[in-house]
């Protein structure tokens, strides 16, 4: 009787102890009862993807108990607001994506849970649930039922520390050791000593030379046969292959020549091949975490936060600058950047960002605020508990719930290429392997392996990436901060740029104001200047700024509406400040209600209005003046058209100009131009834009000092670079051509490697040191020439 699977865990089930159920063998009770949970939630095509994927789940009653523990829970959730909570849990045995479709569908198995997403690299699932439904508790016992139990560690969440995986660490190791070995013991057949002790010692020193390459054979080459085996299986023909199908013939071929006692074999190409593909593979990693680190360093924001110092003064100051004990002012519409206490009376918090969920959380004075939530109304001050967390920021900005559906171009041209190289270099090597075997045995086997080993498309399939990884970096450092390395060919491909007026092309750092109208009193001026403290609209900020400091009241509502003005209350008096219509202001001559101005009314009392001469940016006519020669202009302002005049004299000859462009008529007028296959990039200051960032092919947002978070965009732009746009268009368009010439030398090198391959003139060793070698050529050609044209003037 043949032995018997259990069909959950794959495991040998015991003689007399096989449970049958629903026609199916398993080894224990418990494997069956996990069958049994996803059997009623229909979720048994969790074994369609993997052959017997699971683990059998342990006892483990009254170990995650602890989790009761509030002062324990607040330590191990990530984030904790009214009812809903958030944490990420180290599950070791994930391992396929049978274990990536269960833990990403636990909403099936648990009411309570709303979302779970695996980082399947890092063996994490990051789960969403309300704690009015379900416990932290009764989650960590659910996955341990289905046989996922979690790692949980507080010293992890008190310290942050995090499990570095060095498993290529220990293969190249090991590698390492068996290469030499089996060097230092293959001298005597290297030279052909003749020597009596030799002589007689040579099949010991063979067969110590076939163990020592064990190793390296079964445990450092390890990945490469799993990562081959996984594309087979899927259908996919990936560059792994030839490379596993290389080291297994040499393995084969030399075991066979030590058995026949024709030679000492391969072993010593063999174990070096592995050791210098691995070299190949960690110069890889190092590299590119290095440019992870230097584009993630001081956060993707440019952006600041105003801080209120002792003396009651105002500054903004960069948000990582902010320290435990900061008091922070938060205007409408800004992300808190820290966990912190709440100072003033009452706050409405949106944390649909962190939860999804857009219902905004009421705090009251002395209640916790976490990092993450956007402030809705009026002003409000905080007290900051932990200093920024950067990469917390990171994770919102990079989160799939505000990623566009952008096409990956790079990586289908990569996959293309691997799709069509696999098949004919495995078709040039059997070719090769044919012509010799029936001239020389020895070349026949050195052509094949050589072969497979020379035009590995290690280096093709790095090209785009580390190109991109290190324009990344580079764009970084000089305050243009993209989202992911996807926005930089999209970024070459637009050919239409949309500006936004108010905010992005003028600044609100320096305006000529003057007032018109009836006389304000100091206490008119007083609830003017507080209630325009609370808002985030350019003319706003400008308007703040213009007025001197007077002293602070409290303004008992607040709401900010988009593209028309304000509307708030303090000291029983009712007061808007906005446009001329949402004012309700008198009839006015046409010429001067055309310009740019915030109107005030107090008490259904019209007062007056605040004229703006707009200040543009330093160097905009120079910038427009260059990108008009490559790409259509459009400028859509949501004010009137009183700056058009100025406007036309700064502007090339056909701009088209649009005004009075509510929020919604922006993403209209975008989609628009899409329609007609424009490729579509807007610049806007990420407040009243943000539909039309998000709808743009690329939306980029500039950011003067004010702690504005708008994910719908793809980059943020410190407006002190705004004149350098042109600069950044450019080197995008030079990122796609150093991927073009590196694709070129590649292929270049492939074409010469197998030249000398196929003709029996390269060793398998050689060939073996010469792939990480167009390794490093390559990532060295993309650095020094992605240096070289971010240095040059690209003009």
């Amino acid at each position: 009787m043949s032995e018997q699977s259990c069909f959950h865990c794959g495991l040998i089930i015991p003689k007399d102890e096989e449970i049958n159920f629903d026609e199916k063998k398993f080894c224990c009770t418990g494997c069956k009862t996990v069958y049994e949970i996803f059997s009623l939630n229909d979720l048994t095509c969790y074994y369609d993807f993997e052959k017997s994927p699971g683990a059998t789940p342990q006892d483990i009653k009254g170990k995650y108990d602890f989790l009761e523990n509030e002062t324990i829970l607040s330590k191990v959730l990530e984030f904790q607001e009214g009812n809903t909570a958030i944490v990420s849990l180290n599950i070791p045995h994930i391992h396929c994506s049978s274990c990536i479709w269960i833990l990403e569908n636990l909403n099936r198995l648990q009411p309570g849970i709303s979302a779970s997403q695996v980082n399947f690299p890092e063996k994490r699932v990051r789960i969403t649930f309300n704690s009015d439904l379900v416990s932290l508790k009764s989650i960590a016992y659910l996955l341990s039922s289905i046989g996922y139990e979690p790692y949980i560690s507080l010293e992890n969440y008190e310290t942050g520390k995090n499990n570095v995986d060095r498993s290529l660490t220990y293969k190249l190791g090991v590698a390492f050791f068996c290469f030499g070995n089996i060097m230092l013991l293959s001298f005597p057949e290297y030279f052909e000593i003749k020597e009596f002790w030799l002589d007689n010692y040579k099949p010991f020193f063979r067969l110590l030379i076939f163990v020592l390459a064990l190793p390296s054979f079964l445990y450092s080459a390890s990945g490469y046969y799993v990562s081959a085996y996984k594309s087979i299986k899927s259908g996919m023909l990936n560059i792994d292959i030839p490379i596993a199908l290389g080291i297994i013939v040499m393995f084969i071929r030399s075991t066979f020549d030590i058995v026949m006692n024709y030679g000492s074999g391969f072993f010593d190409s063999l174990t070096g091949l592995v050791f210098f593909m691995l070299l190949g593979k960690m110069f890889q990693i190092k590299t590119y975490s290095f440019l992870s680190f230097e584009r993630d360093f001081k956060s993707y924001f440019p952006i600041a936060v105003t801080r209120i110092n002792p003396n009651t003064s105002e500054e903004s100051v960069p948000i990582y600058d902010v320290l435990k004990g900061d008091r922070l002012l938060i205007r409408n519409q800004e992300l808190i950047p820290v966990d912190g206490i709440l100072i003033s009376e009452k706050a409405e918090i949106d944390y649909s960002f962190v939860t999804g969920e857009a219902v905004p959380i009421t705090k009251k004075s002395g209640d916790k605020v976490f990092a993450g939530g956007k402030q809705i109304g009026k002003v409000v001050e905080m007290e900051v508990l932990h200093s920024v967390s950067q990469s917390y920021l990171t994770q919102l900005w990079s989160n799939e719930i505000f990623q566009k559906s952008v096409e990956q171009k790079h990586k289908t041209i990569t996959d293309k290429i691997s799709r069509y190289f696999t098949p004919i270099l495995l078709l040039i090597a059997f070719a090769g392997f044919g012509y010799w075997i029936f001239i020389d045995a020895n070349t026949a086997f050195n052509v094949f392996t050589a072969v497979l080993i020379v035009a590995c498309p290690c280096a093709l399939a790095l090209t785009a990436p580390f190109t991109f990884g290190n324009i990344l970096r580079i764009m970084g450092k000089q305050k243009m901060y993209l989202k992911n390395a996807l926005v930089i060919e999209q970024l070459a491909k637009v050919d239409t740029i949309v500006f936004d007026k108010t905010g992005t092309i003028t600044t609100n750092k320096k305006s000529n104001i003057v007032y018109e109208g009836n006389t304000l009193s100091d206490e008119n001026y007083v609830l003017i200047k507080n209630v325009l403290r609370a808002s985030n609209h350019p003319l706003s900020r400008m308007l703040y700024d213009f007025l001197p400091e007077l002293k602070r009241i409290k303004i008992d509502d607040f709401q900010e509406i988009t593209g028309k003005g304000i509307l708030a209350s303090a000291e029983n008096k009712t007061i808007r400040i906005g446009s001329a219509s949402f004012v309700e202001s008198p009839d006015l001559h046409s010429s001067e209600i055309e310009k740019t101005a915030l109107h005030i009314k107090i008490n259904e009392v019209y007062y007056g209005r605040f004229n703006f001469q707009n200040q543009y940016r330093d160097g905009l006519a120079a910038l427009f003046s260059s990108l008009s020669k490559n790409y259509q202009i459009k400028v859509l302002s949501g004010d009137n058209d009183g700056e058009q005049t100025n406007l036309e004299t700064i502007l090339p000859a056909g701009t088209e100009l649009v005004f009075n462009q509510k929020p919604e008529q922006k993403l209209e007028f975008i989609k628009e131009l899409q329609e007609k296959g424009r490729n579509v990039m807007m610049v806007g200051d990420g407040l009243n834009d943000a539909g039309a960032l998000a709808q743009s092919n690329v939306g980029i947002s500039i950011s003067e000092n004010v702690n504005v978070f708008s994910p719908a965009c793809d980059a943020i732009l410190d407006a002190s670079e705004f004149s350098r746009l042109g600069y950044f268009l450019k080197l995008s368009h030079k990122s796609i051509l150093i991927i073009k010439m590196s694709f070129v030398l590649s292929l270049l090198y492939n074409i010469v490697g197998l030249t000398f391959a196929v003709t029996g003139n390269l060793l398998p060793l050689v060939a073996a040191i010469i792939m990480p070698l167009s390794t490093i050529t390559i990532v060295s050609f993309v650095t020094l020439m992605s240096n070289y044209f971010s240095n040059s003037n690209l003009k």
